[in-house]
């Protein structure tokens, strides 16, 4: 095992890392002149960017959003990806209604978010001693790998985030694992990955953690420091459960229920061919997804130079050394296994999601060889290396895609010419110079990727400006359900003169502050959604017209009642006739000028009784208005023979009710709306009806525990530290820090296994 290298010159350090943000923003510039949309698109137009409108909204009028009561498909934020519990998170939402263009704030958190992120990887490198110029090579790269780059961050938000805080995590353990830094920011960062209420990310770090602690073992022999490390991870877990148990407590009343199911499919399954595929610019993968079987995007692309590197590495000094950099190891056969399949684990589908974590393992993985062991002086036998590797990535990139054989040899050439100037810099020049050009490369590669990259079948084209949309849309006060689909709106129909000034797909109506029953979830209450056909994206089938209005059997009421709506918006494509036939008793068609094409709009006859009040129907029961305002509501009941009490809010888990001073049950009424049954002789007694998230007193006991515990080892780690603080320095002497940087980056050759010094 290799005699620990020198840690970098603390300036050296600071100065690569403003490298890393440096250049991450120019990335970003070149990706925005390919698409100056890319970063507004799919879910995140759809979904986070009006959550984050929505809860940014809710905080600042002084509430907590653990439930949006009148949002009913995705209003749950217990269980949403919203990361209430995630500090970070929380700052984005308090920001986010202070901003009027939505796609340039979006792009502005991702960019925070890539830049920490690219941080991440640079201090995963710096940890398992990487010079600090590699490890900015590797930093600066990922952000514009293929799969994150055109899908975590123009899309799937939570993913970014989630392994944004994950590599910082993964650093953090090892810088704890070899006691060079204490637990805590092992346990924030972890805490952070765990709280953006995304499976994903989580079981990812549990992967890392594992793949690190099993490294560890294996560099330092001992137990000690890797319990240590596995006790302030379990800590982050524990703490993290007041984001996570409620979703567990939940699951069965969603669409999520069944996390037991293990089954295999071909959607977003990668062969190892595929995903190892990681080097040429101009990749498009054959595996099944959203484009056939050939995708257009390169979403196994992680780095032009992450191949043709393997040629210039010693690997035989390095297998000596093994051990050390053992842990990478695990973690990239782990995730390149993963990517294969299954293809659904319980919640887990679609394997592909996890090519970013297979492209940091990578990534770290070279960049640390190289700036160990790496061999930049004239060998024909390198070059042939190199040569082979890229003419076998040729050859797979034109066995998945034989038609782009020209822009496969354009990739070629870039690459070959891309090698030979880092090499020769790095021979002539040293590696600050050789990582600068490797680094300057990302960004016309990811600028031609984004340019030619197809747009996205996946997007819903929503304006960018808040102002704009609010203009243009109707006035609609009150409690309003959709029947719409989106598979109805034809693509010159998404402007604000058309669909947009009328029709609220995905949450876009929470980008208006308007209170519409739909939204974009990705876990959906089963029964609610069964009721009236509605899916993820708060479509519903033609159906959903006649089923809203239809009488529920056990209460005697429509469901249009039952829910206390004041308005039903019908799709004209998708009811074409509606506004032509009689409305629904009690209810008739007003219009609303200039919106006509597009909808018709369902308002009631005569205006709700008592408005504001949460009761929908009463039997056997007479009750005072029950005020819906907050998540405790409160009324006065009396009933002689027993009855019934149903509320206008969906039946999710965490509800209670107490009658006076005694909990009764509470129930759903077609699955879907809380119920209480009042028992015979209650007279003026206070029913108080109170949803919280559920196991919130198991979590805030645990979370106090874990802060306990990460106290506990942090007091252990400082006390441990000045013992050896005051203990006589080892006479194996330390390897000296050179300030220069030497032309040739090959470091000094690791010690023989039997002498091995161990971090201190």
């Amino acid at each position: 095992m290799w005699v620990r290298a020198a840690l970098e010159p603390r300036k050296q350090v600071v100065q690569w890392a403003g490298v890393v943000i440096a250049a991450v923003l120019v990335g970003y510039l070149a990706v925005l002149l390919g698409d100056s949309r890319h970063f507004y698109t799919d879910d995140t137009e759809a979904q986070y960017v009006p959550m984050w409108q929505l809860l940014g909204a809710e905080l600042r009028a002084g509430r907590f959003p653990a439930m949006v009561p009148w949002e009913w498909m995705a209003g749950n934020y217990s269980l949403e990806e919203a990361g209430l519990y995630n500090p970070a998170q929380l700052l984005v939402y308090l920001l986010a209604p202070s901003f009027d263009n939505l796609a340039l704030y979006a792009t502005a958190v991702k960019f925070v978010f890539s830049a920490i992120a690219a941080l991440g990887v640079f201090r995963i490198c710096l940890a398992y001693g990487a010079r600090a110029p590699w490890a900015a090579v590797a930093g600066v790269a990922f952000p514009f790998s293929g799969w994150f780059l055109f899908f975590d961050e123009a899309s799937w938000f939570t993913s970014q985030t989630g392994t944004t805080w994950l590599v910082h995590a993964w650093a953090s353990a090892v810088l704890y694992a070899r006691g060079r830094t204490g637990p805590i920011p092992l346990f924030v960062f972890l805490y952070l990955a765990l709280t953006v209420q995304y499976a994903f990310p989580a079981v990812e770090s549990g992967l890392m953690i594992a793949a690190v602690a099993a490294g560890e073992y294996l560099y330092q022999r001992k137990w000690a420091p890797v319990l240590r490390m596995l006790a302030a991870a379990g800590l982050a877990a524990l703490a993290s459960m007041i984001a996570n148990l409620p979703i567990l407590l939940s699951s069965q009343a969603t669409w999520r229920g069944d996390v037991s199911t293990i089954h295999n499919d071909p959607f977003l399954t990668v062969p190892w061919s595929e995903s190892l595929n990681a080097s040429l610019p101009s990749t498009v993968p054959a595996f099944t997804a959203w484009w056939g079987h050939v995708q257009p995007l390169p979403m196994v692309y992680i780095a032009w130079f992450v191949i043709p590197a393997l040629a210039f590495i010693d690997w035989k000094a390095a297998a000596r050394a093994a051990a050390a950099w053992s842990g990478i190891a695990l973690f990239a056969v782990a995730t390149l296994m993963w990517t294969a399949g299954p293809g659904a684990i319980g919640p887990l589908r679609w394997p592909a999601r996890v090519l970013p974590m297979l492209a940091i393992a990578l990534l770290v993985l070279v960049c640390v060889l190289i700036s160990r062991y790496g061999e930049f002086a004239p060998s024909r036998r390198r070059y042939a290396a190199a040569g082979a590797l890229i003419a076998l990535l040729f050859i797979r990139s034109f066995s998945a895609a034989p038609k782009l054989v020209e822009r496969h040899a354009l990739a070629v050439f870039v690459v070959v010419g891309l090698g030979a100037g880092v090499v020769w810099l790095a021979r002539t020049r040293g590696i600050a110079a050789a990582a600068v050009l490797t680094i300057v490369a990302t960004f016309p590669i990811a600028f031609a990727q984004v340019a030619s990259a197809p747009r996205t079948p996946m997007s819903y084209g929503f304006p960018e400006r808040r102002s704009e949309m609010t203009a243009a849309f109707p006035d609609f006060g009150g409690r309003t359900l959709q029947l719409a689909d989106r598979i109805m709106v034809r693509d010159e129909e998404r402007t604000l003169a058309g669909t947009y000034g009328s029709i609220a797909l995905g949450s876009y109506a929470k980008n208006l502050g308007l209170h519409y029953v739909n939204g974009y979830t990705p876990v959906g209450h089963a029964a609610f959604a069964g009721l009236l056909c509605m899916a993820w994206d708060g479509g519903t089938c033609p159906d959903a017209y006649q089923r809203v209005f239809a009488v529920e059997p056990s209460t005697d009421t429509p469901i249009v009642d039952l829910m206390r709506l004041d308005r039903v918006v019908l799709q004209r494509s998708q009811y074409p006739n509606a506004g032509t036939e009689p409305a629904p008793a009690g209810w008739r068609f007003v219009h609303y000028p200039g919106h006509e094409h597009q909808i018709w709009v369902l308002e009631r006859v005569n205006p709700l009784p008592s408005p504001g009040d949460l009761i929908a129907h009463e039997s056997g029961v007479h009750a005072t208005v029950m005020p819906e305002a907050g998540l405790t509501n409160r009324a006065t009941v009396s009933s002689g023979t027993g009855g019934r009490v149903v509320l206008s809010r969906l039946a999710w888990p965490g509800y209670t009710a107490t009658l006076g001073n005694s909990e009764i049950p509470v129930r759903a009424v077609a699955g879907t709306f809380v119920a209480v049954d009042i028992p015979p002789g209650t007279h003026n007694a206070t029913l108080t009806v109170t949803w919280r998230p559920p196991g919130l007193s198991i979590s805030l006991t645990t979370a106090l525990l874990a802060l306990v515990g990460i106290a506990l080892l942090q007091w252990l780690f400082r006390r441990t530290t000045r013992q050896n603080n005051h203990t006589p320095p080892n006479s194996t002497p330390a390897l000296p820090t050179t300030p220069s940087t030497p032309a040739h980056p090959r470091l000094p050759q690791p010690a023989q296994p039997n002498h091995r010094t161990p971090d201190p």
